[in-house]
Parts: structure tokens; C-alpha cells; sequence
């Protein structure tokens, strides 16, 4: 009796496929597009005429991310989102100047929708075939090989390749050293080249900064979400602190607030340092695995410097708390002075100005006997989008919808105090506004904010 019951269950161990196979998924059924199709349209129209203004040859190629999604949900490559709004992988987007068209070429399939050892769990997925896809994104899509034959045709042709390089001067091939990491677009100019022999390569990463610098009215309103969703968080961390604390417990806060409050992902490693740590510059903080991990002590000032993103945009601010709730009159002092620097820049901001003068508004505000310990040059901030490092150009004229933070930071070492102030800034018709505006900035506010009772 026991054998004929066991039977059965061995037959379905074996014999996987007597189940059904599970549908077939669609790539709208699980995502839509980020924008208009008509907006999509009009990037791409926008980047033909300003190439075209230029007198810019030959084809700009983007390249999208790989289709492994290496233990973290699968994010699509800046630029090919911005011109596509799709989360395609393995593709390249291809842009013809002298002949006024363009294309994404990709695969026939997503191969992460596939598995021959689990079948009935793996339901495959069109990619290129779906007709749906070329039709909601209005963009021709066209299948690998025929991306091979196009670029063996004009490689024979000698035509010149556009890609995005970012500010590296000089080639956009080279041989690779040891341990370098080359970028999704390197690599793809390398194959090309090993390939397609007769290519030239040029960087268009100035015509693409242009167009991303300055933000469209539904690019801002996810600006505006992201980072209300991170003033919520710090605030909800702020209240945390105290003796005893530790860093990564303020971190948890933060970061779980940003999942309860709509947040898909963090725009880059939460940076929340206290005392001594608060002296060092991220990049000197993350060189050791468990660097970033004091406990707070009283008479200590702990910052914040912390971004998530909200549908691909992110934000990015910063704040400056003490931990015993109270800050000491010179560190009262000191963040006064570092705020009315901001607050002077802040206020300056406005259509036709430049970085430069931002940053000689900077210089000339600072009091002489702090400007050893002020960094500012050209860190008093940075682009935000898709981004916290978007694509920028400094010697441009400021425009209405350009979005940037503004932080001037303080590290002073002979006193033993940093202290921080980031905010997100959007360019405005007349001024500017700050987007950030209801986290609090001044020593009297933030006090505030760190007790329950507080209205904040």
C-alpha cells in the first residue's frame, strides 16, 4: 500500500513537465513606461537637432545594462532609460545623424525568463517580438544580428561612433591594466573595435549633458517625490539620536523609512557619521568593510549625507545633528556660518548665472580665517537625476529646470568639528526654489526636530 501511494510522487519528481506550463509573461504586465511616448520622442528628436547643430557625423550608440541582475533588482543604464524609457537588457540604442532615424536593437527573448531545469517556473518572455513595446515607446526595435550587420557595413564605410565617454579626455579605446573596471560603454567600444575594424570613435558626452541638465515637468515632479521621501527619513532618523547609538542603527531607520515611504532604492551607500568619523570624506570612510560603524557619544555632531531614488531620480541631502540634543556654542557658531554661506548661494541662484560665479559668491562669502577648513571650489554641489553624478557642463548658463545641490562643506581638524548642509535646488523661471525646504537647516530647528514633542 505504502509503494502504490509513493509511486506517484516519484513519477512527478521525475517527470517535471506533466504540470502546465506556466504563461508566458509580457513586458507590460509588469512595467510601464516611465514617460509619454511623446516625451521619449521628443528627447530623442532633441538630441538629432543639437548633433545636427553641430554639424556632429556618424552614429551614436548607447548601449542598456546586461540581463543579470547580480543579487539586486535590475536597473537600467541612465542614458538608454532617458532616450527609451525602457528597461531592455543587452541591447544598444542607435542613433543615424545624417539619416534622421533611430533604433534599439536587442534580443529576440529575455533570457532571465528562461531556466531548462525549471521550466514550469520560468515562463519566458518576448522582448524584440513584442509588438507592444515598439508600439507605447514609438521606437523601432530590431533584433541583434541585425545591429552585427549594420555596424560590419559601416565599419567598411570608416564611420564615426558617438558614444558617451563622461569627461575622460582622449580616446575612448584603450588597453585595460590589471585591475581597472571599464564602463558598460568601454566595454562596448572595445568589442566594436575588435569586431569592426575601421571605426572612429568620438565622445558626444557634452551634447548629452546639455539635454539632461535641464529637467521636464515629469522628470521634476518625481524630483520633488524622492526627495520628500528623504527629508521624511532623515527626520524620522534624527529623532534616533542619542548616546549609545550607533551608525548603522541610525542607517536602519533612515533606510527603512525610505522603503515604507514609497522608495524603490538608496541613490548611493547611506553616509551617516559621527565624531571623528565625521572629519573624513565618504570615499576615506568606505576603504574598510566595517569602517562606518561608531557608537555615539555625547558632545559628538553626527551627519547626515544620504540619498534614495524614487522611480529611477533620486535625491540627496544633508544635515548636520548634535547628539546630545544640544549643540556646544561653537559648533553653534561654526554651522551658523556654514548655513548663511549656503543660504548666500541659495539665494543668488537664478537663470543666466554660472557655476563660476557661484563659486566666487562662495569664496568672497566665506570669513577669511575659515576658508582653509571650507570645501568648496568646485564641490559646493552637483547635477541630480537620474543620478546623483548627472551629466553637467560647469561653464553653462544656469536654466529654469536644472536641479542641483548646493553643500559647502566644513572640516575643520585643528577644532575637531565638520559640519554639513545639503540641499536640493531647482532652478527656477525668476530665482529658484529649494526643494528640500521642509527639513529644517538652522541649530535652533534641528534641536527641535530631535525631540518628540517637536511639531516638525
Amino acid at each position: 500500500m505504502i509503494l502504490k501511494l509513493l509511486l506517484p510522487l516519484a513519477m512527478l519528481c521525475v517527470t517535471p513537465n506533466i504540470f502546465s506550463q506556466t504563461p508566458e509573461q509580457s513586458y507590460f504586465e509588469w512595467t510601464s513606461l516611465p514617460f509619454s511616448k511623446e516625451e521619449l520622442t521628443k528627447r530623442r528628436t532633441d538630441f538629432l537637432h543639437l548633433l545636427k547643430e553641430r554639424k556632429a557625423k556618424g552614429l551614436v550608440l548607447i548601449p542598456s545594462r546586461d540581463g543579470i541582475s547580480h543579487g539586486e533588482t535590475f536597473r537600467q543604464l541612465d542614458d538608454f532609460y532617458y532616450f527609451t524609457g525602457l528597461e531592455l537588457p543587452n541591447s544598444v540604442f542607435v542613433l543615424d545623424i545624417k539619416n534622421n532615424w533611430w533604433a534599439v536593437y536587442g534580443p529576440e527573448k529575455d533570457l532571465r525568463f528562461v531556466s531548462e531545469s525549471r521550466p514550469n517556473d520560468f515562463p519566458g518572455r518576448p522582448l524584440i517580438s513584442d509588438p507592444q513595446i515598439a508600439t507605447k515607446a514609438g521606437i523601432s526595435l530590431r533584433g541583434m544580428e541585425e545591429f552585427e550587420a549594420l555596424m560590419t557595413e559601416k565599419a567598411r564605410q570608416g564611420a564615426t561612433i558617438l558614444v558617451n565617454n563622461g569627461r575622460r579626455e582622449g580616446a575612448v579605446l584603450k588597453s585595460w591594466d590589471y585591475t581597472e573596471n571599464p564602463t558598460p560603454v568601454q566595454i562596448m567600444a572595445n568589442a566594436l573595435n575588435d569586431k569592426h575594424k575601421g571605426f572612429r570613435f568620438k565622445n558626444c558626452h557634452t551634447d548629452i549633458a546639455k539635454l539632461r541638465m535641464q529637467k521636464s515637468a515629469s522628470e521634476i515632479a518625481l524630483m520633488r517625490k524622492s526627495t520628500a521621501i528623504n527629508v521624511k527619513a532623515i527626520k524620522a532618523a534624527a529623532r534616533e539620536i542619542r548616546s549609545g547609538v550607533d551608525e548603522r542603527y541610525l542607517e536602519g531607520i533612515l533606510e527603512g523609512n525610505y522603503k515604507l515611504n514609497g522608495a524603490n532604492r538608496l541613490a548611493f551607500g547611506s553616509i551617516v557619521k559621527s565624531g571623528p568619523n565625521a572629519l573624513w570624506p565618504w570615499r576615506i570612510l568606505a576603504t574598510h568593510y566595517d569602517r562606518r560603524n561608531r557608537k555615539l557619544e555625547n558632545g559628538d555632531l553626527v551627519i547626515f549625507d544620504v540619498g534614495c531614488e524614487y522611480k529611477y531620480y533620486v535625491s540627496d541631502v544633508g544635515r548636520t545633528f548634535p547628539v546630545s540634543g544640544k549643540f556646544s556654542t561653537r559648533q553653534r557658531e561654526i554651522l551658523n556660518m556654514e548655513v548663511s554661506i549656503a543660504d548666500a548661494l541659495i539665494d543668488y541662484i537664478k537663470p543666466g548665472i554660472t557655476f563660476a560665479e557661484l563659486r566666487d559668491l562662495a569664496y568672497h562669502t566665506i570669513p577669511e580665517n575659515e576658508k582653509k577648513y571650507m570645501q568648496t571650489n568646485l564641490f559646493f554641489g552637483h547635477h541630480l537625476g537620474l543620478s546623483t553624478g548627472d551629466p553637467n557642463l560647469p561653464e553653462v548658463e544656469l536654466k529654469a529646470g536644472m536641479v542641483f545641490t548646493v553643500e559647502p562643506w566644513y572640516y575643520n581638524h585643528d577644532e575637531q568639528i565638520s559640519v554639513f548642509t545639503e540641499d536640493v535646488i531647482l532652478v527656477t523661471e525668476d530665482g529658484c526654489e529649494v526643494l528640500s525646504k521642509d527639513l529644517p537647516r538652522t541649530p535652533e530647528d534641528l534641536e527641535k526636530l530631535m525631540h518628540p514633542e517637536s511639531d516638525y
